[in-house]
């Protein structure tokens, strides 16, 4: 059966109970269509309290050498796509915001490598803002807090740099999303984005972009990287899914997951789905 997968575009194969959760995310209001994925997320981090497990992104492959410390070394794949997103602003002395924080290890390994003044990491879920304090206490620079991407409970022109990785497709509008890390950021600010569309869609959000204010100062298609890194992390996290999620949901957090044979990975290798990256600026 297929459904049209929220944020991303594509109409997907999918299990009974992604199938029914895509389906009705498309009929209800927006507001209450956040509070689905939050629902959903907040399951994820009751379910799985490992403190080792603090990222959920894909992964991606990169052919420079990222030095890391022998504690991040096994969180290598994961912290690449954050150091992708981030990689072309200067972040030292800067005050920063993340926008889907998870549970935090992107923020955590961005505060302790590159020195910001000051990383506010927000997220939807409280349970993973509550996971995140407790993990990430002793690192200074660095705060978490439960936000909505849509309503940012912030001051206009306070941030030098925002960055959003592989978040935003669960977002229920996109312009206001795009309008709320305009405003907080200064003017010079740049956004950092990463996440997966299928074209029609991306060319959207593109003109979004645009529309909202920002000027784009670079953009590529990363997919090849991501797919490499799903095939690379496939048998551990399909035992981490094994572990956590009762079997009546693991296909379904399969696909979530783009364990590879899932409909988004094949998706992603059928070029279907893209996976994309984008520097953004606000205007002077």
């Amino acid at each position: 059966m297929l459904g049209e997968v929220e944020g991303i575009g594509a109409n997907l194969a999918m299990g009974f109970p992604a199938r029914v959760f895509y389906t009705v995310m498309r009929i209800v209001p927006s507001g209450f269509r956040m509070r689905m994925w939050r629902g959903l997320y907040q399951r994820m981090a009751r379910s799985q309290t490992d403190p080792s497990f603090r990222f959920m992104n894909y992964g991606f492959t990169d052919e420079a050498e990222l030095q890391l410390s022998e504690g991040d070394e096994s969180d290598r794949l994961f912290i690449q796509l954050y150091n992708m997103n981030i990689k072309d602003v200067e972040i030292e002395g800067k005050e920063v915001l993340e926008i889907g924080s998870g549970r935090g290890g992107g923020a955590s390994w961005i505060a302790r490598t590159y020195n910001p003044k000051s990383l506010l990491a927000v997220d939807y879920s409280a349970e993973a803002v509550r996971l995140s304090q407790g993990w990430f206490a002793a690192q200074d620079n660095l705060e978490f807090k439960e936000g909505n991407a849509q309503e940012l409970s912030l001051p206009d022109d306070s941030f030098d740099i925002a960055y959003n990785v592989e978040s935003s497709h669960c977002y229920a509008n996109i312009p206001d999303f795009l309008k709320e890390v305009f405003r907080v950021l200064r003017p010079e600010g740049k956004f950092c984005w990463t996440d997966m569309r299928d074209s029609r869609t991306m060319e959207k959000m593109h003109s979004q972009f645009l529309e909202t204010g920002f000027s784009i100062e670079s953009r590529a298609d990363v997919t090849k990287n991501v797919i490499d890194a799903l095939n690379l992390i496939d048998e551990e996290r399909r035992e981490m899914i094994r572990q956590s999620a009762p079997a009546s949901l693991r296909k379904s957090f399969e696909t979530f997951g783009g364990v590879p044979g899932s409909p988004i990975f094949e998706a992603l290798k059928s070029g279907k789905i893209q996976y994309f990256r984008y520097l953004l600026c606000k205007p002077r």
